[in-house]
């Protein structure tokens, strides 16, 4: 399903396979060779996605571009089924594995893999040639990569990079006091520019 939002529309290079139930909507550029398969949602929320030459897009897979954060997929990519990326960047030659997380702000280097159920966190920086082991987490520029169990190491990393401050402009409570009033308010204002949108 090709969608219209905010005045953009789609754009796929004829080379490119896109499955009848994948859906793209506003500003996505997908580029030579690629291939985006079922169930796959790339949305321009604000800023664009674009797929570069021969990349490939996985079943269920989200992408999503933000108006801080555009997510650019370099050449000869593969997204695994259901991983989930937000506003990243990530260069040539990059396997993302089933499930795999990337968050805003994020910049992966060539060659790069991130396995199964692997996490690479807000702002942060893998150089080329790395790699997150499974349901590992990466977090920070300098790159720390931690196992999931090591909570403390990863919030003390994750604390500086101001997830809520820098995703949704709010400053993070007092303890005791929750994010979801204000994140509630502004994300949904935020998604309710798609009232408008137009299947193509």
């Amino acid at each position: 399903m090709l969608i219209e939002h905010e005045g953009h529309s789609p754009t796929i290079d004829p080379t490119a396979y896109v499955a009848p139930t994948a859906t793209l909507s506003g500003d996505v550029r997908v580029g030579p060779g690629c291939r985006v398969l079922f169930g796959a949602v790339l949305t321009a929320e604000g800023g664009p996605v674009e797929i570069g030459d021969d990349s490939i897009v996985m079943e269920n897979a989200v992408l999503r571009g933000t108006r801080r954060d555009p997510l650019r997929l370099g050449r000869q990519v593969l997204v695994g089924p259901t991983s989930y990326l937000s506003g990243c960047q990530v260069e040539d030659e990059v396997f993302l594995a089933t499930g795999s997380r990337v968050f805003n702000g994020a910049r992966i280097g060539t060659r790069s893999e991130i396995r199964v159920n692997g996490i690479v966190h807000l702002r942060t920086v893998l150089p080329p040639d790395s790699m997150v082991p499974i349901g590992w987490v990466a977090v920070g520029d300098p790159l720390r990569i931690l196992p999931t169990e090591d909570h403390e190491g990863i919030w003390a990393a994750q604390r500086e990079l101001d997830f809520p401050g820098y995703v949704f402009g709010l400053d993070r409570p007092a303890d005791g006091e929750s994010l979801m009033p204000g994140i509630s308010e502004r994300f949904g204002r935020a998604l309710g520019r798609h009232s408008d949108d137009r299947q193509l």
